[in-house]
């Protein structure tokens, strides 16, 4: 029987076994490929699919205050919620960078929870 993989990995690399991109095979990582899939792509993007996504870079140059980040959380939680239901948000910071005052990090820490395996694990992003 042959390997079972389960989406495409990212970050982005190519295939050493003749696929165009380079896959996963462990839940864990396929999981946080799903979740940075879902982050970094803009609504409207994906075909046939309009709101999947997020629309984080529109706050790319925005002041950062702390409605900025408010609403960047939202964000996050609204996509996260309609699209990988069984991930659980146990930490969301959004914090901006002192050399660049255009920068903002966010750091997402999760667990996913199904019925076979519980995992934690984080994202860390700069916008």
């Amino acid at each position: 029987m042959g390997e079972t993989f389960i989406n495409i990995q990212f970050p982005f690399a190519d295939s050493e076994k003749g696929f165009f991109l380079e896959m996963n095979k462990i839940d864990k990582k396929a999981i946080k490929s799903n979740l940075m899939h879902l982050l970094l792509t803009t609504k409207g993007e994906r075909l046939y699919m309009p709101d999947f996504g997020t629309n984080l870079r529109k706050y790319l140059f925005e002041p950062n205050i702390e409605t900025v980040s408010s609403d960047i959380r939202a964000e996050i939680q609204t996509a996260i919620n309609k699209y990988i239901p069984n991930l659980k948000i146990d930490n969301l910071q959004v914090t901006t960078n002192e050399d660049n005052e255009h920068a903002v990090f966010v750091k997402l820490e999760y667990t996913v929870t199904n019925d076979t395996f519980q995992e934690s694990d984080f994202v860390l992003i700069q916008l």
